[in-house]
């Protein structure tokens, strides 16, 4: 979308559709008899790569949305999976099952509070949202699974899209200065791992800072944070 819209709740959103591919909707939005509405105020988003539309606002709660990447952690077990805090108002399920070569006799042991980075398979206003580690269609992890070691942080929601585009600048920035592993769930929280202690914390750091500046700005605070800690 070249320009921005802005829309509130009730309003009917063109979503520009050929009708041949598969359209996708994000959180505050919903589909009405033949039109799609808006169900919050926000900026009306659009990702070309997916077809998905959403509403980026200063929510606080996560609204699972099916496609999209959570981070989350693991705060309970039953009989044929896990439940996983994700951040919304229930709990996902984890089957056993969705992980890559998982098998009746082969399943992942995770212990109460792992860290995993899964996709919402299931989200619907009727039943707690499921998750998964696992493509269903090609059986691969493709990234999703346990996240071993490293930090889990908070973030707003609505830097958590933005380090999930391509042209994410502060993601950029330390790239360019260190070696670090990252995995950004639309839920507001973030994993990092570095190669050690203080080069976590000031990933953490340089992303917490980066909400409001922009990619010279967030260049120059990564080349700060590293000066001060002289890494």
């Amino acid at each position: 979308m070249a320009n921005v819209k802005v829309v509130l709740p009730g309003d009917i959103v063109d979503t520009q559709s050929d009708g041949e591919a598969v359209l996708r909707l994000g959180p505050g939005l919903m589909q009405h008899n033949d039109d799609i509405q808006a169900t919050t105020g926000g900026v009306l988003h659009a990702s070309s790569d997916t077809n998905q539309w959403w509403v980026g606002s200063n929510r606080r709660r996560y609204v699972a949305a099916e496609g999209e990447p959570v981070v989350g952690v693991v705060v309970g077990r039953h009989g044929e999976g896990y439940r996983v805090d994700i951040g919304s108002a229930h709990d996902a399920l984890l089957p056993l099952l969705a992980f890559e070569g998982a098998t009746k006799r082969n399943k992942p042991n995770l212990a109460i509070g792992a860290a995993v980075y899964a996709r919402v398979a299931v989200a619907n206003s009727m039943m707690d949202p499921e998750i998964e580690c696992v493509n269903a269609h090609t059986g691969k992890s493709e990234g999703f699974g346990e996240l071993h070691a490293g930090f889990v942080f908070r973030c707003s929601l609505g830097l958590a899209r933005r380090l999930l585009s391509a042209s994410a600048p502060v993601l950029a920035a330390l790239g360019a200065e260190l070696a670090y592993e990252a995995a950004v769930g639309v839920n507001g929280r973030v994993w990092v791992k570095a190669g050690s202690p203080e080069k976590t914390i000031l990933v953490v750091n340089a992303i917490r800072n980066s909400e409001h500046l922009d990619s010279r700005q967030c260049k120059q605070m990564v080349k700060e944070l590293l000066d001060r800690q002289s890494l």
